[in-house]
């Protein structure tokens, strides 16, 4: 461990320069005490570190030292090659740069280490989208939001809502740009306050000339957690008791388990015909319709609005595939007015008996 940390000291120092000892006690998660005795330690092995004490102070190596020791191990190695396996790099137009970067790596890694490193992309792959999850495209605008994160610029963005008939126009602080589940998003504030913004909906994009305002202290971490938070715990305000068939409990549990109000129940093994009841929340009445994918495998028990809802859409869908005997288009004939011709056929017969 102690090796390990000496080696992060020293292209720590490499890359940013002078480091105060509070801040390499943070990253490294030991005390400041230690730290310097990590400092004496590489004095000792004759790399030319020293300190300066004061206000803008710091531990600090004599201009012009490099070392071209990686300090990579073999699992090092092998995580960083799983990279070139995660494809967000392709949105951001980076894949000439990953494997750029990927080849420099691997000539200064030491010889034990090249095969693993070279096997990793052949033996693992990471895909990032869902089960049942179409690829969706990363938006127009995505280099221009990139360069606004980067330059630290604010941006102006053409912006197009979920379930809206019109774009709306946003001056906004970008954070920065996060892959989730292989939708991009980016992160900013719009007057003061975090928002989230689809990649794929941004219609327009273009940077202003104004630096960003983002509130002190805030990172992208810090505010996409908030942001996340925000989404994760949207108000459920309809609570539905469901029952599904057991042979369908996995599937529906893999494509409504965020609605989960309470742990499904140990369903183990048994018919496969069998019920077993779970409580769903929804953030609306509509939203309930999504269960009629299930077929005659899900059953809405209550609320009796929830139902109702079902049955109206049911019945809808109903009418648009009518009995094959039936015109296209027309229905069936208990569906639509009678004709003239069809009344006087089915009329009774008035002031007539029939013989047996």
């Amino acid at each position: 461990m102690k090796a390990d940390r000496l080696l992060s000291i020293l292209l720590l120092l490499q890359t940013c320069g002078r480091v105060p000892a509070t801040e390499l006690a943070e990253r490294l998660e030991v005390s400041v005490r230690t730290i310097y005795r990590d400092v004496e330690a590489l004095s000792a092995a004759g790399v030319p570190v020293y300190t300066e004490r004061g206000r803008h102070g710091g531990i600090n190596l004599l201009p012009g030292y490099r070392t071209d020791v990686s300090g990579l191990t073999a699992d090092e190695a092998r995580a960083l090659f799983v990279l070139s396996a995660q494809g967000a790099h392709s949105d951001l137009g980076l894949d000439g740069a990953l494997g750029s970067a990927l080849r420099k790596v691997m000539a200064a890694l030491p010889a034990p280490h090249r095969p693993a490193a070279e096997r990793i992309s052949e033996r693992v792959l990471v895909d990032p989208a869902r089960w049942l999850q179409a690829g969706v495209p990363a938006g127009p605008d995505l280099g221009e939001l990139q360069y606004a994160v980067f330059a630290d610029r604010r941006l102006r963005l053409r912006y197009r809502h979920s379930g809206t008939s019109g774009p709306a126009e946003y001056t906004v602080d970008p954070y920065g740009l996060v892959s989730k589940a292989a939708v991009w998003y980016l992160v900013a504030d719009l007057r003061g306050e975090p928002r989230l913004f689809r990649a794929d909906r941004v219609l327009a994009a273009e940077t202003a000339e104004e630096p960003v305002r983002r509130r002190p202290g805030l990172g992208l971490g810090e505010v996409w957690a908030v942001l996340r938070e925000q989404v994760e715990r949207l108000p459920k305000e309809v609570s539905v008791k469901v029952r599904v068939r057991r042979a369908r409990l996995d599937m529906f549990i893999r494509l409504h388990g965020t609605r989960l109000t309470a742990p499904p129940p140990e369903w183990g093994t048994g018919p496969a015909d069998e019920w077993v009841e779970l409580a769903l929340g929804f953030q609306s009445l509509p939203a309930v319709r999504s269960l009629l994918s299930f077929g005659g495998d899900a059953e809405v028990l209550s609320p009796p609005a929830a139902r109702r809802e079902m049955a109206r859409v049911a019945a809808e869908a109903a009418r648009l595939y009518p009995d094959r005997g039936a015109a296209p288009g027309r229905g069936r004939a208990s569906d639509r007015p009678q004709s003239a011709r069809e009344r006087r056929v089915q009329a009774p017969a008035v002031g007539r008996t029939t013989s047996s």
